[in-house]
């Protein structure tokens, strides 16, 4: 039989493909970090205060052009990194500035591939299944794309998600040279366990290529807002079972603005932005999705763990819609009520409650300062609320002033990692909204049922319980 040249030549370039992606992060991860290494040895020559904060502001738009091309160029997993590096309490406002037009700008994948996929995977031609399919997506993001369409013989528009070819085995690839990179930083520089960290990413990650997984989450999750609430406070899209495969997942559609939108919308409607209507609508917005994930995850411990912008609808009435439930979580009973008594702690600001939940939680620390105590309370607060500590405007965890510095985190759960993202995710919305509130405030009431309930309050408390919550629902939700 002759041999096909070009076959061969798919299957190396197939085949060489992650080892070149390998070489393409290390190169510029590499340069990035250097530079910022570099940097600190020079600034620290200088004296004058303001100066100094000139060049820091220098420095960080000169690197946020290096992580913007690397995000941009190697897209896939980059976008998601994109999405954590790019809030306005985490990283500097140069990175923000870049890094925030990234939000599901994946490149798109041609017509006639996704034809390929939806008929290799629900047995049927598009014609025979659909009335209409629009071939243009409403989205592209790191895994999949979203297309608007209508089945045979219905009157109602749904959302058909169709998984990029060839895009698990890449991102793949990513993770693991990241969590190499991780690795490194946390031996030679940031004292945190971010290994564990990026292991807990690739475990979530991975669960995001099955969409049957994610269909089963998305029903999941509605009932049980159903259950506990009179009106739900987000809408979770209904799933449209005969159109769920693997690769292929079709929902309601729901009509809506992406939460980053929210300000143009508001301005376009004649509506001063910094008005009260404008701020109250806000409020409200921020207050459904603190509901919401305050139930998930002190009450039923099973969450959507991706609450990034661009998984956000505000629909009429600034109704809240939360989408894509690729990345969700499970968290042992034991882990939720741990975590429900570090709420406590935080909300309480009891920094002995906190240390004795950081050591329930497994979180391993290592003092490297006097006042052990304090600062691991405000590390508490950096990672477990929206509300950053009193004085502190934005995360810095290279500062010789962090608490991450002060006090080492050697060991971290790695299931706990979907809490702190989910937690960083939201304090990013609250900070984008101009709204400071805490959500462990916010959640005080859910913490103490939930503990009461497993028969770790007393009545008393329970009481207690029941005149915060009531005190809560007459006053403005926020402080």
């Amino acid at each position: 039989m002759p041999l096909d040249f070009t076959e061969v030549q798919e299957k190396f370039s197939n085949g060489f493909r992650p080892w070149q992606r390998s070489f393409q992060f290390w190169a510029r991860a590499v340069d990035i970090y250097t530079g910022y290494k570099v940097f600190q040895l020079r600034v620290n020559f200088e004296k004058d205060v303001e100066k100094a904060e000139a060049m820091w502001e220098r420095q960080h738009e000169h690197a946020a052009e290096k992580v913007y091309s690397m995000c941009s160029d190697m897209g896939g997993f980059f976008l998601k990194i994109a999405q954590i590096l790019g809030k306005p309490d985490l990283a500097p406002a140069a990175w923000v500035r870049r890094l925030v037009t990234l939000c599901d700008q994946a490149p798109a994948t041609p017509s006639n591939m996704v034809q390929l996929v939806l008929e290799n995977e629900l047995g049927k031609s598009v014609d025979e299944m659909f009335e209409r399919f629009d071939w243009d997506p409403i989205g592209s993001a790191s895994i999949a794309q979203v297309h608007r369409a209508r089945l045979k013989g219905d009157r109602n528009d749904i959302v058909v998600k169709v998984q990029h070819p060839g895009v698990q085995d890449l991102m793949m690839t990513d993770i693991r040279n990241l969590q190499a990179f991780a690795l490194c930083i946390q031996k030679t520089d940031v004292k945190f366990d971010f290994f564990s960290v990026c292991k807990e990413m690739e475990k979530q990650i991975g669960y995001e290529f099955d969409f049957t997984r994610e269909a089963d989450a998305m029903d999941r999750i509605r009932a049980f807002l159903l259950s506990v609430n009179r009106k739900t406070p987000v809408k979770v899209p209904r799933v449209v079972r005969n159109v769920v495969t693997r690769r292929v997942l079709a929902m309601e559609y729901i009509d809506g603005i992406p939460i980053l939108n929210l300000g143009d919308e508001i301005t376009k409607r004649g509506i001063n932005p910094d008005g009260k209507m404008a701020a109250a609508a806000k409020q409200n917005i921020l207050k459904s999705l603190t509901l919401a994930y305050g139930q998930m995850i002190l009450k039923s411990g099973f969450f959507h763990a991706d609450p990034h912008p661009g998984n956000i609808l505000i629909c009429k009435g600034s109704e809240v819609a939360l989408l894509d439930y690729g990345q969700v979580k499970d968290l042992p009973n034991t882990l939720r009520l741990g975590y429900a008594n570090l709420v406590l702690a935080i909300a309480d600001n009891d920094p002995t409650r906190a240390s004795e939940g950081f050591r329930e939680l497994g979180i391993d620390t290592l003092s490297m300062c006097s006042d052990e105590k304090t600062e691991l309370f405000k590390l508490a607060q950096v990672m477990f609320d929206t509300k950053l500590p009193p004085g502190v405007k934005v995360l810095q965890p290279f500062s010789e002033d962090s608490s991450i510095k002060k006090v080492a985190v050697r060991s971290f759960p790695e299931e706990l990692f979907s809490v702190l993202r989910t937690v960083q995710l939201l304090r990013g919305l609250s900070v984008g909204l101009g709204i400071d509130y805490s959500c462990a405030e916010q959640w005080r009431p859910i913490a103490e049922e939930a503990l009461f309930l497993a028969g770790r309050l007393k009545v008393e408390d329970m009481r207690r319980r029941e005149r915060n919550q009531r005190g809560f629902l007459r006053r403005i939700f926020w402080s």
